[in-house]
């Protein structure tokens, strides 16, 4: 997994990472919802590659996915697409 931006960032405020790593299905599951409600929601998001970064190796290694809301921890392992809409407001 590289770093990834929206298709539209420059347009809407990046509020939601990612963070994951190669060869994970469940952050394949939780791109494909993480898009979803980013599209509806206009709101932009970026991928991390944990397995880049030593401290997030080690941090949430055993967690990807992991989504933040501006900054905060919103879930791991599974997104639920409702709960991210309401977090997003």
């Amino acid at each position: 997994m590289s770093e990834h931006t929206s298709e539209r960032e420059s347009e809407e405020p990046v509020r939601i990472q990612i963070l994951g790593r190669a060869g994970c299905h469940l952050c394949d599951v939780a791109r494909d919802v993480v898009e979803l409600v980013a599209a509806e929601t206009g709101t932009g998001f970026v991928e991390v590659d944990i397995d880049a970064d030593p401290w997030l190796k080690a941090r949430y290694g055993d967690y990807v996915p992991v989504v933040l809301v501006d900054g905060v921890e919103h879930s791991h392992w599974r997104v639920d697409a409702a709960r991210l809409r309401a977090s997003l407001g």
